[in-house]
């Protein structure tokens, strides 16, 4: 897999994990600690595409 193509999946994966936790937040019956895990999440997918895009 090129870096880019790569970099892609990685941009996708954090899209989608946008959504989630977007969705997460708007449901009443989502606990903190899944909201929390999917933002973590998110976040190391965005410092991991930082390092890559640099």
């Amino acid at each position: 897999m090129s870096l880019g193509a790569h970099l892609q999946e990685l941009k996708k994966k954090h899209a989608t994990l946008s959504a989630r936790v977007e969705e997460a937040e708007r449901s009443p019956g989502t606990d903190d600690l899944t909201i929390r895990a999917l933002k973590k999440e998110k976040l190391r997918l965005k410092e991991e595409i930082s390092r890559l895009d640099a």
